[in-house]
């Protein structure tokens, strides 16, 4: 080992020459392989990895199992590729002349640290499948499925089969195990139901928990499609209802499930929606919550996933919801600007207060409602405000020469002004007294 002096080896070669020469050879490998057995416990503590049984890693809590995890990834590299890689040379070096006893002893040595190691991998990978236990499996499986060709090299005789087999076998388990995580997802999506509307029609929580889980998803996009590719594409999730929502642009399995899992987030958000008395703050409601997720694709290895069909159709959809926004709010409230040819002096007085007093109402409860981004906010005021406005304006016209303008509580400019206030998230009263 680079840790022994080479004129050192040279030494432990001669005793182990003269030794076998006198038929010591039981007494010397016992004792090589004891001490190289204990050097590589004392590796292990060095890598700050203790010996659990898998009922002990079973028992523990997921948080400190995490740490353990990262610990155990770094060991398996640095004991494998390095220390190992160290000790078959040294045994080599000291026992190669005699044949297979080189790979007998260093297995021997090798064999009880190693199963310790795999056997912590297989206990994670009997663990319950939740999301937030994937990224640590998939982490496993990386590791693992890059020390191949080192477990192939470092056990490649008969002796060291055992090994072998066992490392492969929880490579498998652990790709197993992350392959059904990650396709259970949508489900651990679907059961995160309401029974209250979330406040003020914002962004909902599960919406940033799965986009973000998804777009972390994303950095590990080889590696999923790998172990997704073993499985019938047909029957890697239930194609929505709505098959508007999966994209064509599906060229993989990954973007297949994570186009599904965006699908479920929609229609889980459409049932949060439902909540809404308003029908106006439903539409804030999925209008935020769409945006965000194109937001999110957008600016992310997602789009690698979801394509630009995906996205375009998604933002029709937010855009959608704002048009509906405006409509279901202003319609029954414009309603009393319209036209119908009557100038009596009463009814136009009455129209003013009962628009007024609808205008108030509005930006009493809408300015308590919340978009986020400032665009879409900044946005949808712009289209607010030329449909008030565009009728508005008319109005006033038509009327100023009929009744006084003691009658007409705001000008169109007043409107355009608290318009602006809309959707900041903090409820307001207007207070304004009749002008001049």
């Amino acid at each position: 080992m680079d840790s022994v002096h080479p004129n050192a080896v040279s030494a432990i070669k001669s005793i182990a020459t003269a030794m076998f020469a006198s038929n010591y050879d039981q007494e010397f490998c016992q004792a090589f392989i004891s001490f190289w057995r204990e050097a590589l416990d004392e590796y292990l503590i060095i890598c700050k990895v203790d010996k659990l049984s898998i009922e002990d890693v079973l028992k523990m809590e997921w948080s400190c199992l995490n740490s353990k995890i990262r610990k155990w990834c770094r060991a398996m590299k640095s004991i494998i590729r390095f220390y190992l890689a160290s000790e078959k040379w040294l045994f080599d070096q000291v026992l190669g002349e005699f044949g297979s006893v080189s790979s007998i002893c260093f297995v021997e040595a090798s064999k009880a640290s190693m199963l310790c190691l795999l056997n912590f991998g297989e206990a994670i990978a009997m663990g319950p499948h939740l999301p937030e236990r994937l990224f640590c499996l998939i982490n496993m499986y990386e590791v693992l499925a890059d020390l191949v060709q080192d477990i192939d090299a470092l056990f490649s005789e008969e002796f060291g089969s055992f090994i072998r087999n066992e490392f492969n076998e929880l490579l498998r388990s652990l790709g197993n195990s992350a392959r059904i995580t990650f396709l259970r997802f949508g489900d651990q999506v679907a059961s995160k139901t309401s029974t209250t509307p979330f406040p003020k029609g914002g962004i909902h929580p599960l919406t940033k928990y799965v986009m973000n889980y998804i777009k972390a998803l994303a950095g590990y996009g080889d590696t999923l499609d790998l172990l997704l590719k073993s499985q019938d594409r047909d029957n890697l999730d239930p194609v929505p209802e709505d098959g508007h929502n999966i994209s064509s642009f599906t060229s993989s399995p990954m973007a297949h499930h994570l186009q599904s899992v965006t699908s479920i987030l929609e229609t889980n958000l459409d049932n949060k929606s439902k909540l809404y008395r308003d029908g106006s703050l439903k539409h804030i409601f999925m209008m935020n919550n769409i945006h965000y997720m194109v937001e999110k694709v957008k600016i992310s290895e997602l789009r690698t996933y979801f394509g630009d069909e995906w996205i375009r159709r998604h933002i029709g959809k937010f855009q959608q919801h704002a048009t509906s926004y405006v409509r279901v709010t202003w319609s029954s409230v414009l309603s009393l600007l319209m036209d119908d040819g009557n100038r009596r002096k009463a009814i136009l007085r009455e129209r003013c207060r009962s628009f007024s007093i609808a205008f108030e109402e509005v930006y009493k409860s809408h300015t308590g409602w919340s978009i986020p981004d400032p665009q879409l906010r900044e946005d949808l005021r712009i289209s607010t405000s030329q449909k008030v406005i565009n009728a508005y304006r008319p109005f006033v016209g038509r009327i100023s020469s009929s009744i006084s303008e003691k009658y007409i509580k705001y000008t169109a400019d007043d409107l355009v002004i608290y318009i602006l206030d809309l959707f900041e998230g903090s409820p307001r009263s207007l207070h304004t007294t009749h002008r001049r």
